[in-house]
Order: C-alpha cells, then sequence, then structure tokens
C-alpha cells in the first residue's frame, strides 16, 4: 500500500459491530479506554468467528484503533466515537470525529518524534478512508484479520 488515504466503500455486512463515544477532555484515559473497547470486542467475536484470531491481529487493531482515538482527541474538538464492524477475514474501525480536516501521512524523517500515527495505520491496514460527515469526519480503517503468514499460503 503507498502512503496515501483511498477509498474502498466495498465491504459484506458485518456479523458483529459495537460502537462507544470517547471524550477528548479524558484524552489518556479516552485512548486506554478505546484499546480494552476493542480488546473486549475481539474477545466477543470468538463467538462469531470460525476460528480464533491471531494475537498479532488483535496487537494491530488495538494499535489502529489507539492511532486512530489519538488523532481524534488531539485533533478535534468535543467527543469522538469509535465504531468497530467485523467481518469474517476483516475488521473495520471507523472513528467519527468533529475536525473536517483529514489526517495527512508525512514523509519519512527518522528525526521526527512522533506524530506516525497515520503513517502506521496506513502501513498496516488494507485500506484507509477519511469520509466527510455532518458534523466533522469518518476516518475508516480495514484491517486484515488473517494471520501473516495466510497470505503466503494463499
Amino acid at each position: 500500500m503507498t502512503d496515501a488515504i483511498i477509498a474502498d466503500r466495498a465491504a459484506p455486512e458485518p456479523l458483529l459491530s459495537a460502537s462507544a463515544g470517547f471524550d477528548s477532555a479524558a484524552a489518556g484515559g479516552a485512548i486506554g479506554a478505546a484499546r480494552d473497547f476493542t480488546a473486549d470486542f475481539l474477545a466477543a467475536a470468538s463467538d462469531v468467528l470460525p476460528r480464533p484470531l491471531p494475537c498479532d491481529r488483535v496487537d494491530l487493531a488495538k494499535l489502529v484503533v489507539s492511532e486512530l482515538v489519538t488523532n481524534a482527541v488531539r485533533h478535534a474538538p468535543g467527543p469522538c466515537r469509535l465504531l468497530l464492524e467485523l467481518r469474517e477475514d476483516l475488521l473495520e474501525v471507523s472513528v467519527f470525529d468533529r475536525a473536517a480536516a483529514a489526517p495527512v501521512p508525512r514523509g519519512h524523517d527518522p528525526r521526527r518524534i512522533g506524530q506516525h500515527g497515520v503513517e502506521i495505520v496506513v502501513a498496516v491496514c488494507e485500506s484507509v478512508t477519511v469520509e466527510p460527515e455532518s458534523t466533522g469526519k469518518r476516518v475508516r480503517a480495514r484491517l486484515s484479520l488473517r494471520a501473516a503468514d495466510d497470505g503466503a499460503r494463499a
């Protein structure tokens, strides 16, 4: 995947979905709570999936959620909302916030401290989109739930 925000709207109906709101005033607590919410959601996924989720995929999902919620609570006014939608081999992570401006991946700079969140999300996800909403935007990231070595065998 290139370092760009791309559009990809086609996706099957979710097997499981859940959402939660987070207050930007509690930035650090909101980020941790979003990661915990994601872990709990994926633990519940075992009831609807044919096989257990690989641990690396759960860790990546928590990382993606952490980076997207961090952007929302740091750079957008007001609360944000996290929506998780589970499909058979895919987790769709959406974060809604009240800022209209899209996050932009920054160029590679090994001297830069921090501000790598969007680059990380783009690197690990199948697709990342930014969609305008009436009260801000939706950042949607799609993460494969297949084990890293599944692609090599397919």
